[in-house]
């Protein structure tokens, strides 16, 4: 993608003031951004002006001149950093695979604190939350980033509130989103809160993309292995429970098994791996439904019998507690791309009918 700097709309003024309303949306650019955290956003943006928005996109890189995208494709700058001055409305700060060389650049995260200060809102997509803490810019703050990235940002930033279930998190002037396509989420919440939930749909249904995405990330993460602990008592609960979680566990059993009290063996889940011997069976049990439910065509019930959960509506429960969504719709989003069901069939000339028009909307249950 390569955006032209005359391009009508774009705010350049010879390069001395690219910033001069409030709608103005300037997008951080630089060599090995992802691709997606800046078109995702811009596209939404974009089309929200088809729709009555008047945002004016501004493309900034570090020196002025295009970068190249994660994805190996050119990016046009509109102007450079340093010469960005002026009121923005939005300030937006996309990612990158490489997040650490982008959070050790000093001059880039110098710019990065100077607009913000001068921006009504500033959001991350993706990585771009740590361009953010490494800024100062999150101190205090809950965010969300990827939830690989998750645990990372945590560790590198102790004075930030991770938060990785979110799709994205507003906290004051500053809002983070989760992984890549979440700059989209989090996209049509802020047109939703400029021109209001009518303009939002309809730039979501123009997308074709969710209004609001059902569930958080947890959906999407790669499920947990059996956490790692040398405490030799709680590996033989562990790995007794992940080779059959069907079973009727309960605290007095896996104590006996453990041959601990059940005080203590609860005080070691607690330790090791920070929750209770029943949350932890739970997460089992809920990888187990996943695996299934990807896989297999057992019905719910049969699903839920064969993984410990009894029935289908404990499933349900534990299902929205654990991921916020339903088994159904992990199955109907996480089984198949779809390809062969979505297939319209031939018409009588020989052709393919037109598919049904459904806006996307309320997954199956």
């Amino acid at each position: 993608m390569n955006r032209s700097a005359g391009r009508e709309g774009l705010v350049r003024l010879d390069g001395v003031r690219a910033a001069e309303r409030s709608d103005t949306v300037l997008f951080v650019v630089y060599d090995g951004v992802r691709l997606l955290d800046v078109t995702g956003p811009l596209e939404v943006f974009t089309v929200a002006n088809e729709h009555g928005g008047t945002y004016r996109p501004v493309v900034a890189s570090p020196d002025g001149r295009d970068v190249v995208s994660s994805a190996g494709l050119r990016l046009g700058a509109d102007v450079a950093l340093p010469e960005v001055t002026g009121p923005i409305g939005t300030l937006v700060v996309p990612g990158a695979p490489d997040w650490q060389a982008t959070a050790a650049d000093r001059p880039l995260l110098d710019q990065v604190r100077r607009l913000a200060a001068g921006s009504s809102r500033t959001a991350s997509v993706c990585a771009g939350a740590f361009t953010l803490a490494a800024a100062g810019l999150l101190d205090g703050r809950r965010v969300t980033t990827h939830w690989d990235l998750a645990d990372q940002l945590a560790a590198h930033f102790p004075t930030v509130t991770v938060d990785a279930d979110p799709i994205f998190i507003a906290d004051g002037r500053v809002i983070t989103s989760a992984g890549i396509t979440a700059g989209i989420d989090l996209t049509l919440a802020l047109v939703e809160a400029d021109l209001g939930p009518e303009t939002a749909r309809m730039v979501a249904r123009q997308l074709v993309v969710f209004m609001q995405r059902p569930g958080g990330q947890s959906q999407f993460s790669v499920r947990a292995a059996t956490p790692s602990t040398r405490n030799d008592v709680l590996r033989r609960v562990l790995d007794t429970i992940a080779a059959d979680p069907a079973q009727p566990y309960d605290l007095p059993g896996l104590a006996a098994l453990a041959g601990v009290s059940p005080r203590h063996l609860g005080r070691l889940f607690r330790t090791e791996l920070g929750t209770t011997p029943a949350g932890y069976l739970d997460r089992v049990r809920v990888e187990a439904a996943q695996g299934l439910l990807e896989r297999g065509d057992e019905t719910l019930d049969v699903v839920a019998r064969r993984v410990g959960f009894g029935s289908p509506e404990t499933m349900r429960r534990t299902f929205l507690r654990e991921l916020g969504i339903t088994p159904g719709a992990y199955r109907s989003r996480f089984r198949t791309t779809g390809i062969d069901e979505h297939r319209s069939p031939p018409d009588a000339a020989g052709g393919r009918a037109a598919p049904d028009a459904e806006a996307p909307g309320t997954a199956p249950a």
